[in-house]
């Protein structure tokens, strides 16, 4: 299985081009028309909430409350149709499937999440969060410290993903100088050369020495570190404290028609996320691709280095983690958006080195995007019904300070 990616970049060489962007754009304008459409005419099969449940995601950690709400049936126990998941191997073809309402229910990257509905202006709203964290810096086992990157290509996911935000501060805080140049362009002694790479390539151009290390979400970081090809420098969660990478993702529309839909959908996953905070073995074994409904094509071993808590004492011990303290998992699970959260990711998109339309982030103001972009009614309902933050190991608070320490 391989996995894609969106590049808006003329010089990439990664096997998307700013076509798919191109694309997406376009289905958000008035070339969307028939695809919406075709989505209607599903839609009008169903009577207000009896739409079933589409869910679209890509095979990585970052679907698992959608795994487990799918094989648990907490949909039907909301009193919902479902759909067997539906697998895409790229954001490019996720992110048109969800505006085309071939799918209803998604997982996007929290900064593709403000791309998409203010610079694509399709009506996307999320309505929680899907996990905390789950995402690491992997080098090459050559590489002793993030200064041994300068002169090195390294491979990002997404320009518009929180790894690419955090990769450039840990760069630029070790005094070295993120860009994005052509293949073969000569590079200054402290820049590091920034390339799209898709996900389940990464561990393949690590291995053949393509890059000196690369930034994503698990489990491609416990494939380098079982393979011997890598190892773990940092994780993303000891630089941005609890901080959010994928998000549950509805259409405006839909919230709109079917209010009750929206509430039953996100009460499903914030439950599917309290049962996988204790069950994460359990998780690793129905997400692995010998499971059931083999929704991921990844191996027991390698989810289990993900999910297993002991396993992540390890990185405390070789002292991996900057911010033990912090007490983080390797991936954790909490579903309120707080608004703090997506004012800090504008601001830090804001000075970020992006490739593409970025008209949009250098003109959103962080405070409407808090407001506009999410939608907190339903995850506050779901909570209430489950405890509150308190069942997740949080102070029951809906606001909080951001904690970034790159």
């Amino acid at each position: 299985m391989t996995y894609q990616h969106i590049c808006t970049s003329s010089h990439c060489d990664c096997g998307i081009s700013r076509r798919d962007w191109l694309r997406i754009a376009a289905i958000s304008g008035a070339a969307a028309t028939p695809l919406l459409r075709a989505g209607d005419a599903f839609a009008q099969k169903f009577k207000g909430d009896d739409v079933p449940v589409r869910i679209g995601y890509l095979a990585i950690t970052d679907a698992t409350p959608f795994f487990v709400a799918h094989s648990r049936k907490l949909f039907e126990a909301e009193g919902l149709q479902t759909e067997k998941p539906r697998l895409f191997r790229s954001w490019a073809q996720l992110i048109e499937a969800f505006i085309a309402g071939q799918v209803n229910v998604v997982h996007l990257l929290s900064p593709t999440t403000l791309s998409v509905r203010y610079g694509s202006k399709f009506g996307a709203k999320v309505v929680a969060w899907n996990h905390m964290s789950g995402s690491a810096i992997t080098v090459a086992p050559n590489i002793n410290s993030v200064v041994d990157l300068a002169g090195t290509t390294f491979a990002i996911p997404f320009w518009y993903s929180i790894h690419n935000i955090l990769i450039q501060q840990v760069l630029r805080k070790n005094g070295l100088t993120p860009v994005s140049k052509p293949k073969g362009t000569a590079l200054g002694a402290k820049e590091v050369n920034l390339v799209i790479v898709p996900p389940a390539e990464m561990v393949a151009a690590l291995a053949s020495k393509s890059v000196s290390g690369f930034i994503v979400a698990d489990p491609f970081n416990a494939v380098a570190e079982t393979m011997g090809v890598g190892k773990v420098a940092r994780f993303l969660g000891d630089i941005w404290k609890d901080h959010a990478c994928c998000l549950v993702t509805l259409s405006e529309r839909d919230i709109a028609e079917r209010p009750e839909w929206a509430q039953r959908v996100t009460t499903a996953i914030v439950k599917a996320q309290l049962w996988t905070r204790d069950h994460m073995g359990e998780t690793a074994e129905l997400m692995s691709k010998d499971g059931a409904n083999k929704y991921t094509p990844h191996p027991l071993p390698v989810l289990q280095k993900v999910f297993d808590l002991k396993d992540f004492d390890q990185y405390r011990a070789k002292g991996v983690l900057q911010h033990p303290e912090w007490n983080q998992r390797r991936i954790d699970f909490q579903p309120y958006p707080f608004p703090s959260y997506t004012q800090e990711l504008v601001k830090a998109m804001q000075g970020t080195l992006m490739e593409g339309n970025v008209d949009f982030i250098r003109e959103l103001d962080p405070a409407f995007a808090a407001k506009d972009l999410v939608d907190d009614r339903f995850v506050k309902q779901a909570l209430s019904q489950v405890g509150g933050l308190k069942a997740f190991g949080h102070a029951d608070d809906f606001s909080r300070k951001e904690v970034i320490a790159a």
